[in-house]
C-alpha cells in the first residue's frame, strides 16, 4: 500500500503509513490496523502485528499479535483436489489455539468456501469439534490473559493462560496430551500455592489431589473419569 501526499509523491519508511493513518484518517479511533502494507516492514507498524501467515512465535510477544492460519496447509481457498493429510487435524488446531492464546495472540482460522459459498463437510467437522472443545474449555480461552509462564518446563504439550476474578487468580494449564505417568501431571512452572489452592478440571465435577514437587511446581493426580 502506497500512501501519497497532496503532491502525489510516495511516502516510504517504517512506521510512516501508521503515522499518517493515526493523524489524518477520521476513523482512526474506531478501527484497528495491522502491519500488512509496505515492503520489508512486517512486524513494525500497525495496531497489532501478524508478521505474515501462520505467525506463531510460541513465546510472549511484546506487542499484540495475530496468528492468521488456514485449515488447509497449502491454500486459503477451496481446493477440490486436496487430500485429507492436507488439512490440520483437530489436535493440531487445538495446539495452535492453545499456543497462540497462551502467548497473548489472537487466532484467525480461515476455511476455503466453495464457489456456491458453502463450507465442505471436512471443514465443518473440524470446526464443530473445535466448538465442542471450546464449549467446555472456553473459560481458559475467552477473556484470558498470558500467565507468568507460557509453556511448562517439565511436561511438554502444556500451555498456560490465566484470569483474575476479584482477588482470585485462576491459572489454566491446557494439556494437549493425556499423562502417561500413572495419570499424574508434573507441572514445573513455579506456582504460589496456599492451603486454599484448589485444582480442578473444566467440565468435571470435583477437585483433583495435588502436592508440591521438586521443580517448584505441583504434581496433579487425575482420577479415573468415566466417559459418560
Amino acid at each position: 500500500m502506497d500512501l501519497c501526499d497532496n503532491r502525489q509523491k510516495k511516502v516510504h519508511g517504517p512506521g510512516t503509513a501508521q503515522t499518517i493513518i493515526h493523524s489524518i484518517i477520521p476513523v482512526k479511533d474506531y478501527v484497528v490496523t495491522n502491519d500488512r502494507w509496505g515492503v520489508n516492514d512486517n512486524c513494525i507498524h500497525g495496531g497489532f502485528v501478524n508478521c505474515g501467515d501462520r505467525f506463531n512465535p510460541k513465546v510472549l510477544h511484546k506487542r499484540k499479535w495475530e496468528n492468521v492460519m488456514t485449515l488447509d496447509r497449502y491454500s486459503a481457498g477451496y481446493r477440490r483436489n486436496a487430500k485429507l493429510a492436507d488439512y490440520f487435524s483437530v489436535h493440531e488446531l487445538l495446539t495452535e489455539v492453545a499456543q497462540t492464546v497462551s502467548c497473548g495472540g489472537n487466532i484467525l482460522i480461515n476455511v476455503g468456501i466453495t464457489k456456491e459459498g458453502t463450507i465442505t463437510p471436512v471443514f465443518q467437522n473440524i470446526l464443530l469439534k473445535l466448538g465442542g472443545w471450546l464449549e467446555v474449555n472456553g473459560e481458559a480461552i475467552y477473556g484470558s490473559r498470558p500467565w507468568l509462564y507460557q509453556s511448562d518446563n517439565v511436561t511438554t504439550d502444556v500451555w498456560y493462560t490465566s484470569n483474575m476474578v476479584e482477588q482470585d487468580v485462576f491459572v489454566y494449564a491446557i494439556l494437549l496430551s493425556w499423562p502417561r505417568n500413572n495419570n499424574t501431571v508434573s507441572l514445573g512452572s513455579t506456582i504460589m500455592t496456599t492451603s486454599t489452592t484448589v485444582v480442578s478440571m473444566l467440565g468435571y465435577k470435583g477437585n483433583f489431589s495435588w502436592r508440591p514437587n521438586a521443580y517448584g511446581g505441583i504434581d496433579v493426580t487425575i482420577p479415573a473419569i468415566p466417559l459418560t
